[in-house]
């Protein structure tokens, strides 16, 4: 027993005496941090304290990349717990304040309507923003924001809202979804509403995306992706992450491949973009909500990996130099640092290597600097939010030990603070880019430099239904000499309804990819009765050049022929199979289409395909196993009926991580659904559930562990507040769930293990919960 106290008297002791030297002290201006090249006299840190210190000084304790500086552009009581942000055609920034968010280690007032929507703006254009406007006040955590239509997208949970703006007032208020974040806690409810090249709005933590048309909201089902943050590459591929992972992103366009319910994962999609999780502090950071665990903390008692990766994005400006294109940067607040990645594309494959052995971008040795998202600006920079406070970590989860060491250095106010940096090379002149209204000074702007500049002028023609610009939009489809300039322009046409059959086969003829990924992205947008044949034509032209990049593409799009002709569509799909029957990605693509007749499929294929060995047949098997196993599962309208408590726990709690189907989730959780962990001993899963269990773990004879689940899952009991009741739904409701038909938990058992378990800090492993 003293063995497994040892880690929590170590921590204890370290978190109050460990003291350390650093070789050189970052100097601080009134609104700047220099690199981390900077020599200045030795510095002696009290680690054992973290206080609240005034934005100059944060600067100063900053350790940038050499050649580059930290500048302070907003701070208290200008903006207050920035979560979220966007920059308007003016470069004034719109922020998201999460004001409500954890006042306390219980949560308390997280209900109290105290968020708001703000405008920043820099009337002296002195590069510091002065002057604030609230825009909406008296919401309840909003977490997300899209500049669109004259309008703009508000995440208020459970609620999405769209509001039009005049004078910067919000007017006729509209609800787009009531159910944009049902379910989850905080840190699992749907954010983002980026607008995205191909004119769509995705989200992390969430499986919709959102359009416009004709006048009316559209919502439809696109892939699940990530947790916290979500941005673009200049192709419009998306990249996320989830709280461990350092980034995952689409190999394809997003808006193809979520067809099939009976397929668990689309090769292409979610996808390990940077693999590699190490992180880098340079100061401990004993305050991590598993710091006690082994391997979480090194012997400097600084954090191994990422446990609470945010906001990433592709840096898309034209400041930072040509080493810095299609590089991405990752904010981790527990370590109060930012993650420089270097992303290098293979074909379709972007993959991509951690910048740095050792060190970070940038790093922090004030424990309350929180950087949670990361934007492209209009200069060129890299913005920074910063929510600056000691409480990151939501109630659901927080452990008795990060409680204690959060108490410990008085981690818990103040409340109302919040910076905004962005970082630039030093002696380097920026200057906001600020959109016209001239529709042909926009046009120009699709061929800048800066990736904002283009996304921003493409959505304002769009916007403002600049139909007089068409014929300077098809001259730059046609333009040989930028690439993204006829990229943006395409879209813009796109957004405009007035992109032709004719632009987008000519782009499938060109040698370059982009503009035929590009082209391929757009059939949907274009395809008809009139011209499906020729859209059909070129398909096989395409495959019979063999071009492998295309070959995914293709079947994706097999739905829009089978619209106007089946057995052409069915035609298609099988001759792309045969072509590339080892071809993971293409063999993906294909079941995509094939929903409830993946056996059907199978028999054409078998005809063409001897042998049971491909690729293709062993996805299609997978598929098919799938499919059988949902038809058998429970109905789950019934459960809820029965186990509304535990209904409502699993959607808020476990379902991020075991999946709605209870079949787990790549990268977070092994299966629930015939899991020996549910259905078995009762007082087994009760422990689980109320602390946690350690990776590995061995569910029906397979093995998981980190990097394929996460390798530690919270536990719910040490939330005092938890009504064992509802914990005891929970159990109930999963022991029955999908193909699960075990009998119920009580809740005298349940109030039994957590008088028997009082005191517990950690999770259990496997071993111990045997020995049980």
């Amino acid at each position: 027993m003293k063995k497994l106290q040892y880690p929590f008297v170590i921590l204890a002791i370290s978190s109050l005496l460990f003291y350390c030297k650093t070789n050189k002290q970052v100097q601080s201006s009134q609104n700047t941090t220099t690199s981390s090249a900077t020599t200045a006299q030795e510095e002696v840190i009290d680690f054992s304290k973290s206080p609240f210190v005034s934005p100059e000084a944060s600067l100063g304790k900053m350790k940038v990349e050499e050649g580059f500086e930290v500048k302070l552009v907003a701070a208290e009581p200008l903006i207050s717990t920035p979560v979220a942000m966007l920059f308007d055609d003016k470069a004034r920034m719109w922020v998201v304040e999460m004001m409500g968010y954890m006042p306390d280690t219980t949560g308390a007032g997280e209900d109290i309507p105290n968020g708001k929507i703000v405008i920043l703006e820099d009337k002296n254009k002195d590069g510091v923003y002065d002057t604030r406007k609230v825009f909406l006040d008296s919401l309840i955590l909003p977490r997300a924001i899209c500049l669109i239509d004259g309008g703009i997208l508000v995440a208020e949970p459970t609620n999405l809202w769209f509001y039009q703006i005049n004078n910067d007032k919000p007017v006729n208020k509209e609800l787009v979804d009531d159910k944009y974040a049902v379910g989850g806690n905080v840190e699992h409810q749907p954010n983002g509403l980026l607008r995205a090249l191909d004119n769509w709005i995705y989200n992390s933590k969430s499986d919709k995306r959102y359009r416009k048309i004709d006048g009316k909201w559209v919502v439809e089902h696109t892939h699940f992706r990530g947790q916290w943050g979500i941005t673009q590459d200049n192709y419009g591929r998306l990249y996320y992450n989830n709280n461990s992972q350092n980034l995952l992103g689409d190999y394809f366009s997003p808006g193809f491949g979520a067809m099939n319910k009976n397929q668990r994962g689309v090769a292409g999609y979610n996808e390990k973009s940077v693999a590699n999780n190490k992180v880098y502090p340079i100061r401990p950071t004993p305050g991590v909500n598993r710091g006690y665990m082994k391997n979480v903390l090194n012997d400097s008692l600084k954090l191994n990996e990422f446990t609470a990766a945010a906001g990433p994005v592709i840096y898309r400006g034209d400041l930072f130099g040509k080493e810095f294109e299609w590089n991405a940067f990752t904010p981790e607040p527990s370590a109060n640092l930012i993650k420089r990645n270097i992303l290098n594309e293979n074909g379709y494959v972007t993959k991509g290597e951690q910048a740095y052995k050792g060190k970070e971008f940038l790093a922090s040795t004030d424990e309350r600097f929180r950087p949670v998202n990361l934007y492209n600006a209009p200069d060129g920079s890299m913005f920074v939010l910063d929510m600056y406070r000691g409480i990151i970590q939501h109630k659901t989860y927080l452990t008795p030990y990060l409680a204690g060491q959060i108490g410990k250095r008085g981690l818990t106010q103040p409340l109302a603070s919040g910076r905004i940096y962005k970082i630039v090379p030093k002696n380097k002149k920026t200057e906001m880019v600020t959109l016209s209204d001239n529709p042909e000074q926009l046009v120009k702007l699709l061929s800048h430099s800066n990736g904002w500049v283009r996304d921003k002028a493409q959505q304002k023609l769009i916007d403002t239904k600049s139909t007089q610009i068409i014929p300077s939009l098809r001259s730059a489809v046609q333009q040989k000499e930028n690439t993204l300039f006829a990229l943006h322009a395409l879209w813009t046409l796109e957004g405009l309804g007035a992109l032709q059959t004719d632009e987008v086969l000519g782009l499938l003829n060109q040698p370059a990819w982009p503009l035929r990924m590009e082209a391929l992205t757009a059939i949907p947008s274009v395809i008809s009765q009139d011209n499906y044949q020729k859209f059909s034509t070129a398909f096989d032209q395409l495959l019979s050049k063999k071009d492998t990049l295309a070959a995914p593409y293709v079947a994706y799009l097999a739905p829009w022929i089978k619209k106007y002709d089946q057995k052409a569509a069915t035609s298609l799909l099988t001759r792309i199979a045969v072509t590339y029957p080892q071809n993971r990605y293409v063999a993906d693509a294909v079941i995509s289409n094939l929903q409830d007749d993946e056996e059907v499929f199978q028999k054409e294929l078998t005809a063409s395909l001897k042998g049971a060995d491909f690729t293709v047949s062993k996805q299609l098997q997978k598929a098919i196993a799938n499919a059988k196993s949902a038809a058998a599962n429970r109905n789950p309208e019934i459960l809820k009926k029965q186990f509304p408590k535990g209904e409502a726990l699993f959607t808020s709690i476990c379902q991020t991580c075991h999946g709605i189907d209870g079949n787990g989730v790549k990268s977070l959780g092994p299966p629930l659904n015939q899991s020996e962990w549910v259905t078995g001993n009762r007082e087994k899963l009760i422990s689980i559930v109320l602390f946690g269990l350690t990776g590995p773990v061995k569910v029906n004879g397979h093995v998981y562990e980190a990097p394929e689940i996460s390798g530690d899952m919270p536990g719910i009991g040490y939330d005092k507040e938890m009504p064992s009741e509802d914990i005891a739904q929970l159990l109930s409701y999963i022991r029955k769930s999908w193909r699960n038909n075990a009998d119920n938990v009580g809740t005298e058992e349940v109030v039994k293990m957590r008088q028997k378990l009082s005191g517990r800090q950690k999770a259990f492993t496997e071993a111990e919960l045997n020995g049980i």
